[in-house]
């Protein structure tokens, strides 16, 4: 059986797929090369952690004395190179880890300074940019953001707002979320990590991963960072973890980050595992491997889409900061299709048909298309966007490549019949 017939999708579009990755094996061995050093970060980090079998162990209750979430914590703290690291299932998302952070660093009174622009939908009611009675807003913190400037840094803007305000927290996210601009790479994060602490050494300069990890061979807390938060549903979890996050960094601020978790004065002693612990390690023994897969399924797409007429960011042969992939469709009816076509693709839920609808913490109706073995995993590959101009898909994930170019397959099969 042909493999069009198989999968049920054009001869035409197989053919096309086929040219595609002729022109993209060079493009993958780069991929392959940042595997292979990230995966031997992931084991040296195993290997002088001497995890055994007895991390496999469950807590409940307190979670007193976890020998497993303890390795666990201690194998991050390696792989970031920092002085500590806060991974819990308790942490239902990379949002919550990231507004744990928030509440833990800043006081009454104190600035939080983003300088990448507005930050993701589901923090503007942590900030208090969208009205919230429990947001950072309301203690009396206050907010401000620079944009950026041709897809870089204001470094003008950064300086001369340093020198006039005493800032707390800066935070950089470094993915593009639901925007147009590009995600930004760790070359990009060192260069404004050292200006920013050549004009004020006591500033905290936070790192919002997610989406990231294990993209290149070096991470944020690597260059400068104080501390970097991301989400076990995405890159590090490698599709096995069933949910959580973590925070790593410096021990001063992960103490406090563990304190707003749980309570003051017991912070990171207390959180049961309740079984987690296996798949938290094996999620993040695969994650090298599968985030290849999710860059090489990305990299594919992008070339695919860009030869049927698509605008697609980034272009296929460009640097990556990210595993997400953009199509700028510039009307509903092609995204629609398109993430229809993902969900048709998907080994979970594939008859089920995703239409834009209202979700919480976003403005705008989403299409969102993802046929998961963990709900809300964009590790697995997964697409969605926001119904308005100018109708853009984020494609994510792939726990295979050969699966991933499967639904990508199946999506423009979709798109083309339209």
């Amino acid at each position: 059986m042909k493999q069009c017939e198989m999968i049920r999708i054009s001869e035409k579009v197989v053919e096309l797929a086929s040219v595609c990755e002729e022109e993209l094996k060079n493009t993958y061995k780069l991929v392959d090369e940042v595997c292979e050093y990230n995966s031997m970060k992931v084991m040296k980090a195993f290997w002088e952690t001497e995890v055994n079998e007895s991390a496999f162990h469950s807590t409940s209750g307190y979670g007193y004395n976890d020998v497993g979430r303890d390795s666990i914590e201690k194998i991050y703290a390696h792989i970031f190179k920092t002085e500590d690291a806060l991974v819990r299932s308790q942490m239902v998302s990379g949002s919550h880890a990231l507004s744990t952070c928030l509440f833990a660093l800043l006081r009454p009174n104190d600035i939080l300074l983003s300088i990448t622009g507005l930050p993701y939908d589901t923090l503007h009611e942590v900030i208090g940019i969208k009205e919230n009675k429990s947001s950072l807003k309301s203690f009396g913190i206050h907010y401000d953001q620079i944009d950026l400037v041709e897809n870089d840094f204001d470094y003008a803007r950064i300086e001369e707002y340093l020198k006039n305000n005493k800032v707390k927290v800066i935070e950089i996210q470094r993915s593009k979320g639901y925007s147009t601009r590009k995600s930004i790479t760790i070359d990009k994060v060192e260069k404004v990590i050292k200006f920013i602490k050549n004009i004020d050494k006591e500033v905290i300069v936070m790192v919002d991963n997610c989406y990231c990890e294990f993209v290149s061979k070096v991470e944020p807390s690597e260059v400068g960072a104080d501390i970097v938060v991301g989400s076990l549903i995405k890159n590090l979890g490698g599709g096995i973890a069933p949910n959580g996050a973590y925070i790593v960094g410096r021990k001063d601020l992960i103490e406090l980050c563990g304190e707003r978790l749980t309570l003051p004065g017991e912070g990171k002693e207390v959180g049961p595992t309740l079984g987690i612990n296996k798949s938290i390690l094996q999620g993040l023994y695969f994650a090298p491997s599968v985030v290849a897969s999710a860059l090489k399924t990305a990299i594919f797409t992008s070339l695919l889409l860009e030869k049927l007429g698509y605008d697609v960011e980034p272009k296929y042969n460009e640097e990556r900061a990210d595993i997400v992939e953009n199509i700028i469709f510039r009307n509903p009816d092609d995204l629609i299709k398109y993430c229809q076509g993902i969900q048709m693709g998907s080994p979970i839920d594939s008859a089920f048909l995703p239409v834009p609808g209202d979700m919480p913490g976003y403005d705008d109706q989403i299409i969102m298309a993802s046929g998961a073995f963990t709900q809300g995993s964009s590790i697995e590959l997964s697409c969605d966007g926001p119904i308005r101009e100018p109708f853009i898909a984020y494609q994510q994930g792939g726990l295979t490549y050969e699966y991933g170019k499967i639904g990508v397959l199946k999506a423009v099969d979709n798109l083309l019949k339209r």
